[in-house]
């Protein structure tokens, strides 16, 4: 199986350099069939890379450790479950895995476009092809995950070597949403490659109108969710997995992620007004650019080894291969851009500064700021250590100094922006739109103010959190009112329709909607609560309103590992409310220790409970954190989806509205009571 394997990916590897030299050179001689065999072979490639996926897979399910990747990531006592995730668990596994996936969207791209975009398309193929060709390669001649363990035998002779056990998958990633994470993370960081080559095409095709932008708006929302669910899906592993109390520290390559999901959504953001007014068509295409270029530089950043994080791969000489693809991309795509600009001259210009336009402009410049400070810091210690030999690392409160403002920034706008009208907005129309958000959000802030809140970052968070989910209640309620007027609708089925019928607004409306909720779950961080104490049987914690009561311990023998766990009775204002089991995991194959943290989650906070350890006089080590409003973060990144998953549907046509259907019904009616009378006559 590993020999099919091996060769599946060298026929990818063939299969994909045809792809690209067929569809450049059908394009210079103007060779349809040539073109179209360039695009078969695209999906070929993915035929190829499927078997080699699939004969991974297979090697994992037997347990084959005469394989050197199985061997790393996999053992004989590692759950079915896991065995699946320890296919992307490692270096190689996970390069075959973004190859795999981009494979398959360049064929639905192929399929879906097939007699379509003809002057693009050829472009498209080579683009995508190229892209794949990099991943490819890696795996075949860098980083290959079929190649078989060897022993030096005493001759000198290398021999074939089979291991009696593996060492198994990283304890870290034994959790099931590690199942699931990385897929969802890759399709995101994959899919932007879709929009760059259509981008590329365009200008390589000079087909710079708004065709690609139109074909590629569905696939950069996909992409967009799939990222942006990965993102709250790892937040969500890190703070059920590593026990440190938080969800996101700025980690590096939690920052990689990030990066590509900011300039994505200022991308989203920013065509809207190329669509609408034919305006900022360079800007969107170095927006384009430089999105695949943070989505490549991210999987740089987790596979070079040159930032420490819990989330990377080893150090590894693969980043330079990586960094390499990374310069030829930003030149290759500029120096097209500049020889396109003249293709690019805006058809119009902003009126003013009080207009939805100069608010999609400061939106996208906030978004870029975010991106490219969190860059600085993440490559800080880097850069510092490349130029003066001594590595300057940033933590934590330099990020929320710089990004809470930021954050604060482009919540302000989530608001504002609806309320400005295309061109110029008039200070009546202003008034009107404005007056009652702000006054409520005021009223709010200053009830919030009294209550206690005293917080001025967590006040102003919670105060603009109320301005935006108001004005997007306005927006609802006057297009729900109007509709109403005018089809004798009921309000909730007027609110469906509205909704249906111009899908892209109102989803839009909806995924802000989850931005305020996600931002109110960050908030709550302002008033996280931390205590660690030393407690035996009977003993007991006080955290604000709860207190922890050590009732038992005990310790268990586990098919992969070793469990040692507490049993603590929680109360709230004394009433028993939870029993919460933390416990401290011993993995034999690895010798490598996980905390196991106990949750106890309500809307109004959680209380997260870890057995940090043992102390020299016997006594267990806990460790309790009160986190106010985090429940709202997983909230709110699940109404993000389902609204960017109803701006993908396509608008309902025009139907019949009820008032229509009443009086086509009542007519009916008379017209059969007519005919009766009529037939009772004759």
């Amino acid at each position: 199986m590993a020999q099919l394997g091996q060769f599946a990916l060298a026929l990818a590897f063939t299969v994909t350099v045809y792809a690209i030299a067929a569809s450049l050179y059908g394009i210079r001689i103007k060779n349809d069939r040539l073109i179209a065999s360039g695009r078969n072979a695209g999906i070929g490639v993915f035929a190829s890379l499927t078997v080699a996926i699939a004969c991974l897979g297979y090697l994992f399910l037997v347990s084959d450790f005469s394989i050197g990747y199985i061997q790393g990531n996999s053992n004989r006592d590692l759950p079915l479950f896991y065995k699946i995730a320890g296919i992307w668990g490692g270096q190689e596994g996970s390069l075959l895995l973004w190859g795999w996936l981009l494979s398959f969207y360049a064929s639905l791209v192929f399929i879906q476009n097939r007699k379509r975009h003809t002057a693009m398309m050829p472009y498209v193929v080579a683009v995508l092809m190229a892209t794949s060709i990099f991943f490819t390669s890696l795996n075949l001649f860098v980083a290959n995950p079929f190649n078989e363990l060897v022993t030096v035998a005493g001759d000198g002779t290398m021999r074939a070597f089979t291991a009696a056990d593996g060492r198994g998958l990283n304890p870290l990633l034994q959790y099931f949403m590690m199942v699931i994470h990385p897929p969802i993370l890759y399709l995101g960081l994959v899919g932007f490659s879709v929009p760059f080559a259509f981008a590329m095409a365009a200008m390589a095709s000079r087909q710079l109108g708004d065709t690609w932008i139109r074909t590629t708006r569905r696939w950069t929302m996909i992409s967009w969710f799939f990222l942006g669910t990965g993102v709250v899906l790892g937040g969500a592993w890190a703070y059920v997995e590593l026990g440190w109390g938080g969800y996101w520290a700025w980690d590096p390559v939690e920052n990689a992620s990030l990066m590509p999901w900011l300039l994505g959504t200022a991308f989203l953001h920013s065509v809207m007004i190329q669509e609408k007014k034919g305006m900022m068509k360079v800007w969107n295409m170095v927006l384009v650019i430089l999105t695949y270029t943070a989505a490549i530089f991210g999987t740089f950043l987790t596979r070079s080894g040159i930032v420490s994080s819990v989330h990377a791969f080893a150090q590894s000489s693969i980043g330079g291969y990586f960094l390499a693809f990374i310069i030829l991309i930003v030149a290759g795509s500029f120096y097209l851009l500049f020889g396109r600009l003249s293709y690019l001259k805006t058809e119009n210009t902003m009126e003013s500064l009080v207009s939805r336009e100069s608010g999609f402009m400061l939106n996208n410049l906030l978004f870029v700021a975010a991106c490219f400070a969190v860059l600085f810091g993440t490559m800080l210690p880097v850069f510092s250590e490349w130029i003066q030999g001594v590595k300057v690392t940033v933590a934590t409160p330099w990020f929320n100094t710089i990004m809470i403002p930021i954050g604060l920034g482009l919540l302000f706008m989530t608001g504002v922006g609806p309320l400005l009208a295309w061109r110029r907005s008039s200070p009546s129309s202003l008034k009107r739109a404005f007056l009652f958000p702000v006054t409520v959000a005021l009223m709010g802030g200053i009830a919030l103010g009294i209550s206690g809140v005293d917080n001025a970052y967590a006040l102003i968070s919670l105060t603009l959190a109320i301005f935006v989910a108001m004005t997007i209640f306005q927006e609802f309620y006057k297009g729900a009112r109007a509709r109403r007027s005018t089809t004798g609708e009921g309000l909730i089925e007027a609110l469906i329709n509205l909704t249906l019928r111009n899908t892209r607004r109102y989803g839009g409306y909806i995924v802000h909607f989850g931005i305020v909720l996600i931002f109110i779950g960050f908030t709550g961080q302002a008033f996280t609560v931390e205590v660690q104490e030393e407690v035996d049987v009977g003993d007991t914690i006080t955290i604000g309103p709860y207190l922890l009561r050590a009732d038992n311990f005990g310790s268990q023998e586990m098919v992969n590992y070793d469990r040692t766990w507490a049993e603590v009775s929680l109360f709230k204002n004394g009433v028993q409310v939870a029993n919460m089991f933390p416990e401290i995991r011993f993995y034999r194959a690895l010798e490598q220790q996980t905390h196991e943290v106990s949750i106890r989650a309500t809307l109004q906070d959680d209380l997260y409970l870890v057995f940090a350890g043992v102390s020299e006089n016997n006594r267990a080590i806990m460790q309790v954190y009160r986190n106010p409003l985090v429940s709202w973060v997983w909230i709110g990144g699940f109404v993000i989806g389902l609204g960017t998953l109803i701006a993908l549907l396509p608008n309902k046509g025009p139907g019949t509205s009820r008032k229509e259907k009443k009086e086509k019904v009542a007519h009916q009616k008379e017209t059969d009571e007519t005919r009766k009378t009529e037939k009772v006559h004759a």
